[in-house]
């Protein structure tokens, strides 16, 4: 493989605003694919892949070429090299690669993967807190969890049954599976941008993950319920559920972000979905409008989406151990206080992205134990862990409101 000097460019570029700027990795990709449209598609991935593939192995690459952060530019050519040399690439004679040895990096390399927390390239009190929360399952879960995240699209029943959907993909010469058990997913064979498709741009498909997709499985939404996606965030779970509804009935969806739930709205009329109502959370009143009015209510909590790293690598470098302590608090009042929407002989879903007891089962028995929880019991729970499934690591938990 030889490598192009704009491409490498772009990425030293890109990694500099992620590790120096601290700016969100998936962001920063977006606007340098932007740059240069003559770039075709094995140029983007290469970019985007190398990019990634560089954050998410970062420490130990770090420890292979005996470089501290700050990252100076000389330096992100170093992680560069390393990455480029465990790939078996040739360093090309560029003025950037002259103060870099190549010849010990595999010997520190096989020095390095004899401890976790090099081999797996996370921080310590991270892969200290792994071990105590989930003994043994944490050395198959970290390592799960560094493998790059498969592509994963959703149909939309509204619009197109998945046998269309996965014909339409596969006359662009995009090959899809089915999955057993998720029964509106498709996995893509190979990566491919399904976004400038014309199945995309009517509305076909949204693109989520298998373990996410369980999420309004569990809640199993009916045609006319009244259901609250109480963290809806940018809708993902909320298109599922409308349209698991048929459009009859209504969904509300809350969050405490305006410009989230803009980009639900635009989301919903691609995906054909008029049975959704964004209702922005600015105070305690809008929950209490709504105390004892919904037959279904989601919770899907912010956590420390430790389940998520496939695909956000970056977070285990931005979360700090004080982060996953005010992120349990906020849990807590989220469970204390939006699960009073729930009507009598109604249900509440729990739900979180992380792998972490503490943020999952340990919250819902809290729950249970206190006051705010006293009317509910546990109808299910779900610990969904890479390692097994192949997918995001999720918690998902069933209540039902006496």
């Amino acid at each position: 493989m030889k490598l192009h000097r704009n491409l490498v460019f772009a990425t030293i570029d890109s990694l500099n605003d992620i590790f120096n700027e601290n700016k969100q990795a998936d962001k920063v990709l977006r606007n340098t694919l932007k740059r240069d449209k003559r770039w075709g598609s094995r140029d983007r991935s290469f970019i985007a892949e190398t990019t990634y593939d560089i954050v998410r192995w970062k420490r130990l690459y770090a420890e292979i070429a005996e470089v501290k952060m700050p990252y100076s530019r000389p330096n992100l050519f170093r992680l560069f090299t390393v990455w480029a040399t465990l790939q078996g690439i040739k360093i090309p004679d560029w003025p950037q690669f002259e103060e870099t040895p190549t010849r010990r990096i595999k010997g520190r390399f096989d020095e390095a993967i004899k401890t976790r927390a090099l081999r797996e390239s996370i921080p310590d009190w991270l892969d200290k807190l792994g071990e105590k929360e989930l003994g043994k399952l944490w050395d198959k879960e970290i390592a799960a969890l560094n493998q790059q995240a498969s592509v994963v699209l959703r149909a939309n029943p509204l619009k197109a049954t998945v046998k269309e959907l996965q014909n339409a993909l596969f006359d662009l010469d995009i090959e899809t599976s089915t999955l057993n058990g998720y029964p509106y997913a498709l996995q893509l064979k190979e990566r491919a941008n399904v976004f400038t498709s014309d199945a995309f741009q009517k509305g076909w498909f949204e693109v989520q993950d298998a373990s996410s997709q369980r999420v309004a499985a569990v809640l199993d939404p009916k045609p006319g319920m009244r259901i609250v996606d109480a963290c809806a965030g940018a809708g993902g779970k909320s298109l599922h559920i409308a349209s698991l509804m048929e459009n009859k009935g209504q969904v509300v969806s809350m969050d405490i972000y305006q410009n989230k739930l803009n980009e639900l709205k635009r989301r919903a009329r691609r995906n054909g979905i008029h049975n959704i109502e964004t209702r922005l959370i600015e105070s305690t009143k809008a929950i209490k409008k709504m105390v004892g009015k919904a037959d279904k209510v989601l919770i899907d909590a912010p956590c420390s989406g430790l389940g998520v790293l496939k695909r956000n690598p970056d977070t285990k470098w931005k979360i700090q151990p004080e982060f996953i302590q005010n992120i349990q608090d906020t849990q807590r009042e989220l469970l204390d206080s939006y699960s009073r929407m729930v009507k009598e002989g109604g249900q509440l879903v729990y739900a979180t992205c992380s792998v972490l007891p503490s943020e999952n089962g340990e919250q819902v028995k809290g729950f249970l134990a206190r006051e705010a929880g006293a009317d509910f019991s546990l109808v299910s729970e779900e610990n969904i862990y890479a390692h097994k499934s192949g997918f995001d690591g999720f918690y998902i938990a069933l209540l039902q409101k006496k």
